[in-house]
């Protein structure tokens, strides 16, 4: 049985092999988009499209027109498979039928979907160059953009974000730091999180968002996991952080509620005791990950 310390995050484990050698060769690429081997990723604007056997779905290659922009997303069983980049969509609509189908995917084609996901996303909102605004090009099988008018060369980013525990007291005793925001459902409590800034570290942006939204100073921060997470397109930094004080001044303007929860608690939580003193985030997010990895450590 895989144990709890090496279970995957949501959205890793890719099997997709992302050929980067052959986005610098447009001949490759021109030779890739006529295999007649070759796969599209069907997507309903950027929800997956599923299939009955609860996989994602594809269609060959060969039934889209030649004039639709496409991304190499790279080779899956030696097939090449692309994804089509579909000008304006937005990447802030979720629904809990979005969610419900990524529940069906397995971890490998979670993360398959993360990449096409954000690389689709990415490209609809930098149509122009921030440096000259000019409309930019296509370039390197989609995995860039390049401005016709400067020649700046624009490439798909990640916002990194930590997510973090701040424990207090040891073993048997420690408690976690829990918080809700007013959009979760009803009973859900996660993990504080918040992005990094400009010219911070990692264990920096974890001290500074527990003090500004919880009112705690912490201290012996250390990582423990990290996610793709593409909404659209951030890397989620998992951490545990140390503090010698209980006591919590919420920001309320970042947060619903917080509270310290045992280890008891989160064990309920996490093996869905109706009795539990708060409902966890869903198997695919990185706080459940947090969660069950600190736990497996007491």
């Amino acid at each position: 049985m895989t144990s709890a310390l090496t279970t995957a995050p949501g959205f890793t484990g890719s099997l997709l092999d992302r050929v980067d050698a052959a986005r610098h060769d447009a001949a490759l690429v021109a030779a890739m988009r006529v295999d007649a081997q070759a796969l599209l990723l069907c997507l309903d604007e950027l929800r997956p499209s599923v299939g009955a056997d609860g996989g994602l779905g594809w269609t060959a290659l060969d039934t889209v027109a030649n004039d639709v922009p496409l991304a190499l997303l790279g080779r899956l069983d030696d097939r090449p498979r692309f994804v089509a980049l579909t000008p304006g969509v937005s990447a802030l609509r979720r629904s809990p039928e979005l969610f419900a189908a990524i529940t069906t995917l397995s971890p490998a084609e979670a993360g398959t979907y993360a990449t096409a996901r954000s690389l689709v996303d990415w490209h609809a909102r930098h149509g122009f160059c921030p440096n000259c605004g000019h409309a930019t090009d296509l370039f390197r099988a989609g995995w860039g953009r390049i401005c016709p008018s400067c020649g700046a060369e624009h490439f798909p980013r990640v916002d990194p974000v930590v997510i973090m525990l701040a424990q207090h007291g040891e073993g048997a005793h420690a408690r976690v730091l829990v918080g809700r925001q007013p959009g979760f459902p009803a009973g859900r409590y996660s993990a504080l999180a918040g992005f990094l800034e400009p010219g911070e570290s990692v264990e920096a942006a974890v001290a500074r968002e527990l003090h500004e939204e919880a009112g705690i100073r912490v201290h012996s921060v250390r990582y423990l996991a990290s996610q793709p997470w593409p909404f659209p397109s951030q890397l989620m930094i998992a951490c545990v952080a140390l503090t010698d004080d209980d006591a919590l001044v919420v920001d309320h303007s970042e947060l619903e509620e917080a509270k310290w929860v045992t280890r008891d608690e989160v064990a309920a939580a996490l093996a869905g005791d109706p009795a539990a003193p708060f409902l966890p985030p869903p198997a695919y997010a990185i706080a459940h990950t947090l969660f069950t990895r600190w736990l497996a450590e007491g």
